[in-house]
């Protein structure tokens, strides 16, 4: 098959690999445009278009899809079939219709659930014993289009967003394999979502990661895992922003502080007490330093039980 490749982060990328090493011909990688990082400014090119440069693909790197001359151009090339990938803009109809089987894309979820740009992420926070991929055929809608094949993963205990997404971005390819070999032997059934049993999964912000400690210590446990390493959960200490890179739901001692306040010192970390339970940190990271455990933390810290962390800064 003659095969256009849309994606654009890293995710992305093992899906792009598994197509170069099958028996279909990649005709052109459609991606999102260059853009500048870091402090200097540098262009940086985006991982799918690095790939498709190393393996002399033409790249086409458009604003807007409904461009008409990009449309044109894509027409052109005759394509048999698009897959995509996390490419990052909504596909206009007039694009859909042009390869001639249509548009397939790898969704990072079991589909109904978790439609949307956060699907791997909004899995651990809502506390998932299973996600995976699902493929599908696209249409209009956001993720709303028939599904195809899926491959079910666990959620581990310790799973975060990045071991999640590492996990799910290497399934993709095989998976998407698969699919074109059913469509090519007219054995693919197309199977309608069930819109009544649909969950959205929002995109990602900084401000989603602002630790309430008024939550139960299950639910801010996943939301630290879920937004570990992008945008990171987070709370106030002594006036400066305070990232929490890993911690662990425990019993806490019921004094009668409020929600917040460090209620216990361990060797490996102190305790914050929450609506329900408590919550050992035993990773984390000050304003302006490194990560680090948090028992080295507290050999250069006073940290003193009944101490506040906050929400916003005072």
């Amino acid at each position: 098959m003659r095969i256009l490749f849309m994606g654009t982060p890293d995710f992305s990328v093992p899906t792009l690999e598994s197509l170069l090493d099958s028996e279909h011909e990649i005709i052109g990688v459609i991606t999102q445009p260059d853009k500048p990082k870091g402090r200097g400014k540098h262009i940086i090119f985006p991982p799918v278009k690095v790939v498709a440069v190393e393996n002399e693909i033409p790249v086409y790197q458009p604003i807007k899809v409904k461009d008409p001359e990009f449309l044109d151009s894509i027409k052109a090339l005759e394509p048999d079939l698009a897959v995509v990938v996390a490419f990052g803009q909504i596909l206009p109809k007039a694009f859909l219709d042009i390869p001639k089987y249509g548009c397939i894309n790898i969704h990072a979820s079991l589909l109904p659930k978790y439609r949307g740009a956060g699907p791997i992420q909004w899995a651990i926070i809502h506390g998932e014993a299973t996600t995976g991929v699902t493929t599908m055929y696209m249409d209009v809608g956001l993720d709303t289009g028939d599904m195809l094949l899926k491959e079910t993963v666990e959620i581990e205990p310790n799973e975060t967003g990045g071991s999640l997404h590492d996990k799910l971005s290497v399934i993709g390819g095989p998976l998407v394999i698969k699919t074109i070999e059913a469509l090519i032997e007219e054995r693919l059934i197309r199977k309608p979502q069930n819109n009544e049993l649909s969950t959205y999964a929002p995109m990602l912000n900084k401000e989603m990661g602002n630790i309430d400690w008024n939550q139960p210590a299950d639910t801010i446990e996943r939301l630290v895992r879920g937004l570990n390493p992008w945008p990171s959960a987070y709370t106030h200490y002594e006036g400066k922003l305070l990232k929490i890179w890993e911690s662990e739901v425990v019993l806490c001692d019921t004094l009668n502080t409020p929600c917040g306040s460090i209620s216990e010192i361990r060797e490996e970390g102190f305790v914050v007490k929450c609506k329900e339970k408590g919550l050992l940190i035993k990773s984390l990271q000050l304003q302006g330093k490194k990560r680090m455990s948090t028992s080295d933390f507290l050999r250069g810290h006073q940290v003193q039980i009944g101490q506040e962390l906050c929400q916003t800064i005072e």
